[in-house]
């Protein structure tokens, strides 16, 4: 039986006390320990993943001492705080550090203020150590530093508990006065960050102190800031840095003594990594040279006649096919499962196991016996065999950093880094929502299904009529610029009717070559067969493949087993909120790529050479650089012939462009192109009558860019051509069924005209409004609507710093300079370096400098020189100015001119005068150039330029013979420069040497025209004794 209870419960009663009547049966609440992250702290005091720090700004630390003191013995968090660390202590050397010790426990570190800080008194910061968390032995003071614009106390802690992915911690106590140069302050404090990330890469760095109006995250990007709240006033002083993410929760306390300086307690947050991630148990395959063996002596011994022989049919002689080659594969090759924990480090091995248990087992023995020498035996033992197992696994990364190809490259970061690709959002899920997902996936089915249907010759015409609206994109005031193509490129019409091409036959051969050039990474289908199967058994599966590919392509269909797939939805953001959050991903048959690239080389070797010339999509010699340099000089072309211009970019997205594709609209096209009838059935019937919805992307006959931009130069306020060509581009989408995404389609405008306001008239597509943005990112690059590149360039530092992490962990395991430099080039520079023939040239000093101070970092880890950004865009400018030279089909070829030289040994320019200027008047090339270089002048200082001046319009520049060169008379080099191409005034003289043996002129000339990835030309002359 139960007591009643003998008080009543009053309504009145706070919620902790009273309690509500459960029904029978109901779920009781569990009980446990009680959450939360101060809770945590104080069940954990000195064995936190992360230290907990007090931070005050006391203004004198001696007459705040009672303060504080009071605070250690009252209150139960300041007592177990590990850190204490004050800024403005005010404190000088005559000052002992047990004067200032607040309790027993605690150990004092500090920097008092020199001479060097140009100030009389004031400054210094101080930390106080918590012994019972750190022994003070194991404190090491990395750096003080005391000038007049920073503060600085840096120390290195190695604490009695760390989670294994911490080797130390590293705190570095800051104090920036408010009159310091802000600038050298972080330039002072990045360049001390930049080394002890360097020197310690897993130490956990922690950046606290009192910045005033300085931010650390305009040096140091890859930082987290955890103070956000204000500390003095309404302004936030105190900071606390971090690379790790939510790793501190600060809070405020009350200020020492009468200050109005806001005290922040610091409550680590931070989660050890074999608690945030559960431990991973996989199956694998185990691919030996003897499994791999047995199985191509299975498969030799396979009679693929027996199939032939049982069926008529393709499909099921290829379903016998496939399966067959599947139950070998599961017989033969054996599988095992693996278990592997998140903190694990990958050069663990037995060996170290072994020796850590015998330290463990020395120790306990030690213990009882009171002798300790087999436990410091075992002890050395464990090292060695640590340092052993990292020189052999530094050797196993540099042989495959050694190796050519990316996937390489990054597999040996991976196994450095212990990188785990982030978990996806889509945890679990029911078959309701895997039914909603197929639904919203196969959307576009039905329409383009009953589109497929009605569609007629006379649609296929209208599709193509559209052309014309294409081209008028190039000759109105709205060019048409995208990155694949512009509307008539995506019709695929071309300049006249072509011969049909012969039918695809498919060799063994070609087979077999694609089979060995498999990516094995790659996951399989759902056919059961990966990627390993068909490389290493390439010769023995290459026959049976042959003949099945051949018959599909003689029907003119696509097997119902190759184009099955697996659709996987990707979330696009961690906490997917709808349907069209998640990202359709199919997984094909590892065999249908293979055929479908055979497919695909055929096709484009057969495709007429009439494409578009502003379509810089899967085309030789063309790439994004190409497609924004071209769109950035028709823009700035535009601003620069008259004021009140302006330009107008419309950034076109698409819904679902390639799963909205009319297969018969398509087949037309292609006939048209000249393919044969078999293949255009072929492809015909790849698109339609699949299991699964939408196509599969990314594949190699469905790779498709849809990255469009119509550009609009606007004059005179006049938009109509602009708002036609849109209209038009509206048509075009509209007869070939492509959707247009009205809310992630943007509209940018430029105008440098800041002394008129303008009323923009609106872009409607479809009844809505676009939205006008300020800036975009298009093709990689964020364009901005002034044409700056501030933007742009901090993005590429802060993911360049990110991979900075990587160049350590590399470093650590002590590989040679050579492997680094050639991660740095892979991984950082290429970073760095991307699309830098658009952006560099026009961005501005500070951030070049931004950028710079990435590769200087990059220099201290690899400890080798590296090349600086000015150097590699000037090379980078030169080799795109070759490839746009030599292709005279490039739409940039036109902005390119060879620069005329005449260059002419004459031994007299004096005699050689009239034979100069009949040559002038009578040959145009010789009137047109722009440069007459002329060697052996044997001018003297006594001759005028007038004198030796062949025609008017050429300006005279000559180095003649001094005493120097040891030459009684003879030498002397002379240039005259076309004032047509090239302004005397525009012309610079660089060098002029005279020596025994060597004579140069070098002039730097700015011409009228230059392109825009070069500012000047220099043209050196010179003339080397016999």
């Amino acid at each position: 039986t139960h007591l009643k209870p003998s008080v009543t419960p009053d309504p009145r009663w706070p919620t902790e006390i009273l309690r509500e009547n459960r029904r029978r049966g109901a779920r009781k609440r569990p009980r446990g320990k009680r959450a939360g992250v101060r809770n945590r702290l104080r069940a954990r005091a000195h064995r936190a993943p992360l230290p907990s720090i007090l931070l005050a700004n006391v203004q004198s630390l001696d007459n705040k001492l009672d303060d504080l003191r009071a605070r250690i013995k009252f209150q139960r968090d300041i007592r177990d705080c590990n850190l204490l660390c004050f800024t403005e202590s005010w404190l000088n050397p005559a000052v002992p550090n047990h004067a200032i010790q607040p309790a027993e426990f605690f150990s004092v570190h500090r920097m008092d203020w020199t001479a060097d800080s140009g100030k009389s008194r004031g400054g210094g910061v101080c930390v106080m150590v918590d012994n019972s968390w750190c022994n003070n032995a194991n404190v090491v003071t990395l750096a003080c530093s005391c000038s007049p614009n920073l503060e600085l106390l840096a120390l290195k802690l190695r604490p009695f508990y760390l989670p294994r992915e911490f080797t130390s911690v590293i705190i570095n106590t800051v104090y920036i006065p408010p009159q310091a140069n802000m600038d050298t302050a972080l330039w002072e404090l990045h360049e001390a960050l930049t080394q002890f990330q360097a020197q310690h890469r897993d130490a956990a760095l922690i950046v606290v102190g009192d910045f005033n109006s300085a931010n650390l995250k305009r040096a140091v990007p890859n930082l987290y800031q955890h103070v956000t709240f204000p500390t003095r006033g309404n302004r936030t002083l105190d900071h606390c840095y971090t690379p790790y993410k939510d790793s501190y929760k600060a809070l405020a306390h009350p200020p020492f003594g009468k200050l109005d300086h806001a005290a922040i307690f610091l409550l680590p947050k931070y989660k050890q990594r074999l608690k945030r991630e559960a431990p991973v148990q996989r199956e694998v395959t185990r691919w030996t040279d003897q499994s791999v063996a047995a199985l191509q002596d299975a498969l030799d011994d396979a009679d693929w006649d027996m199939f032939r022989r049982s069926t008529d049919d393709v499909s099921e002689f290829t379903e016998a096919v496939v399966g067959f080659i599947g139950k070998l594969v599961d017989d033969t090759i054996p599988r095992i499962t693996i278990k592997k924990f998140s903190n694990q480090k990958p050069w663990v091995d037995r060996t170290i196991r072994e020796a850590l248990n015998s330290r463990t087992a020395a120790y306990n023995a030690g213990i009882i016996s009171g002798n300790m020498d087999e436990y410091k035996s075992a002890a050395y033992g464990v090292r060695r065999a640590v340092r052993e197992a990292k020189r052999c696994y530094g050797k196993k990364l540099e042989t495959q950093f050694q190796q050519s190809g990316s996937r390489s490259l990054w597999q040996g970061l991976r196994m450095i880094t212990d990188y785990r690709s982030p978990p996806s959002g889509l945890m679990s899920a029911d078959e309701s929502l895997a039914n909603e997902l197929n639904t919203f996936f196969a959307r576009f089915e039905a329409t383009s299904s009953s589109a497929n249907a009605s569609s007629t010759n006379a649609n296929g015409a209208s599709a193509n009529s559209a052309n014309a609206n294409g081209a008028s994109a190039n000759s109105a005031n709205a060019n048409g610029a995208s990155a694949n193509g512009t509307i008539g490129a995506a019709n695929g019409t071309c300049a006249g009717p072509t011969i049909e091409q012969r039918p695809l036959i498919i060799t063994e051969s070609d087979v077999r070559r694609v089979f060995k050039r498999v990516n094995t990474r790659k996951a399989m289908g759902p056919d059961g067969i990966c990627g390993r199967v068909l490389k290493a058994c390439a010769d023995q599966l290459a026959p049976v493949f042959t003949d099945i590919f051949n018959l599909s392509l003689t029907l003119g269909i696509v097997l119902s087993s190759f184009k099955r797939s697996t659709i996987v939805p990707v979330p696009k953001k961690p906490r997917p909120s709808d349907l069209n959050d998640y990202r359709p991903v199919a997984l094909t048959s590892v065999v249908m790529k293979c055929f479908e690239k055979l497919v695909r080389d055929f096709i484009t070797s057969s495709l007429p050479a009439s494409t578009d010339p502003l379509q810089f999509a899967y085309r030789h010699n063309r790439s994004t650089d190409d497609a924004i340099a071209h769109l950035l000089h028709t823009t700035l072309t535009h601003l620069d012939e008259g004021r009140g211009n302006y330009v107008k970019m419309l950034f076109v997205d698409y819904s679902s462009a390639f799963n909205t594709i009319i297969p018969s609209l398509l087949t037309t096209k292609l006939g048209d192109l000249g393919l044969h009838t078999s293949l255009c059935d072929w492809i015909s019937n790849f698109l339609t009558d699949r299991p699964q919805s939408p196509l599969p992307a990314l594949t190699p006959l469905s790779s498709f860019a849809d990255d469009t931009v119509v550009v609009g130069l606007i004059s005179d306020n006049d938009e109509r051509a602009y708002l036609e060509e849109i209209k038009h581009l509206e048509n075009w989408c509209q007869e070939n069924n492509l959707l247009l995404n009205v809310s992630k389609t943007k509209e940018l405008i430029v105008d440098c005209s800041k002394k008129q306001e303008r009323h923009y008239q609106p872009v409607r597509i479809s009844g809505t409004t676009v939205e006008r943005v300020d800036s975009f990112r298009y093709l990689g690059v964020h364009i901005s609507q002034d044409l700056s590149w501030s933007r742009h360039t901090s993005s590429l530092a802060k993911k360049a710093r990110q991979r900075l992490y990587h160049l350590r962990r590399l470093r650590d395991f002590r590989l040679p300079s050579k492997v680094l430099r050639n991660f740095y080039t892979c991984t950082i520079e290429s970073i760095l370096t991307g699309n830098i023939t658009v952006w560099f040239g026009n961005s501005t000093k500070q951030d070049r400098q931004a950028l710079q101070r990435v590769v200087r970092s990059a220099e201290r880890i690899t400890h080798s020189e590296l090349p600086d950004l000015q150097t590699t865009y000037y090379k980078r400018c030169q080799t795109k100015a070759r490839k746009i030279v030599k292709d005279p089909t490039h739409p940039n070829n036109r902005l390119f001119s060879l620069l005329s030289i005449l260059l002419a040994n004459v031994q007299s320019l004096d005699n050689k005068l009239d034979d100069l200027r009949a040559r002038i008047k009578f040959q145009r090339d010789i009137r047109d150039c722009n440069l007459l270089c002329f060697i052996e002048s044997w001018l003297n200082p006594a001759v005028p330029n007038h004198a030796i001046q062949p025609a008017e319009f050429f300006s005279v520049h000559h180095m003649d013979r001094t005493a120097d060169s040891g030459k009684s008379r003879g030498g002397g080099v002379c240039v005259m420069v076309n004032n047509s191409w090239c302004n005397n005034t525009n012309v610079v003289t660089l060098a002029r040497s005279c020596s025994p043996n060597l004579e140069l002129l070098a002039l730097k000339l700015r011409p009228f025209y230059l392109p825009r990835e070069f500012t000047s030309v220099i043209i050196n002359t010179m003339y080397i004794l016999p």
